[in-house]
């Protein structure tokens, strides 16, 4: 059942392919870069794979083998292998399906007219080196298998959360401020009933009192003496 296999740089026996046979009967993507790969004269029978990576290896013929063991590959990627010619690729033109051919770091993409060449001999092809005949680029795989319009889902959902925070802190400051303020004032008429209610206390103190201490009390409250004790010390 297994329809995905990567063996990159897992070195391969005197440039073969140990333990990839057949039973891989629904393989789909395999990859194998970097496996010091000579030829793949040894790859199995793989009829519905569609992608096939086999960069960084010394691969420098023997093509024909894939037409007759991946009838159905879409996808071929050859960067970094020893393809000097443009006849070496002569054999993919037997692959109806293939639409992407990677040859990055291959000796071949030096010669003159290139990709010229390349669209001539294989017609079915739509990229190569991910562009095509009109050097646009191959587009991008599905943003959101990628993860990326998630991205941007959570910093825009980010976003609005923070605004959201800054607001309600805004809300909570003004309902703050306004308890303060109230309670100010609280505090201030409850003071001044405080100071009213002394003032009131000492009135009435004061009513209590005969006349005469009253009038001393006052004068003293004044700084001002008795105008009889200022008589007693002049006969003194």
């Amino acid at each position: 059942q297994v329809k995905e296999l990567v063996l990159d740089n897992c070195r391969s026996d005197d440039g073969k392919i140990v333990g990839l046979s057949s039973d891989f009967e629904n393989l789909e993507f395999l990859s194998m870069i970097n496996i010091n790969l000579l030829s793949v004269s040894n790859l199995p029978k793989l009829n519905k794979l569609r992608k096939l990576e086999l960069s960084d290896n010394r691969i420098s013929g023997g093509l024909e083998v894939l037409a007759e063991r991946t009838p159905n590959l879409t996808h071929l990627n050859l960067s970094g292998n020893k393809i000097k010619d443009i006849n070496t690729l002569e054999p993919l033109k037997k692959l109806p399906n293939l639409h992407s051919l990677d040859l990055f770091n291959c000796e071949v993409t030096m010669l003159i007219n290139y990709r010229e060449s390349v669209f001539t001999l294989l017609p079915q092809l739509t990229y190569l080196d991910g562009f095509d005949a009109d050097d646009q680029e191959a587009p991008d795989s599905d943003p959101e298998a990628d993860g990326d319009g998630l991205e941007d889902e959570y910093e825009n959902g980010e976003e609005d959360d923070l605004d959201e925070e800054v607001i309600d802190d805004e809300e909570d400051e003004d309902d703050d401020l306004e308890g303060e303020e109230e309670e100010d004032g609280v505090d201030d008429e409850e003071e001044d009933e405080e100071e009213d209610g002394e003032d009131d206390e000492e009135d009435e103190a004061d009513d209590d009192l005969p006349r005469g201490e009253k009038r001393k009390r006052n004068l003293e409250d004044e700084g001002e003496e008795d105008p009889e004790e200022e008589e007693d010390d002049e006969d003194d």
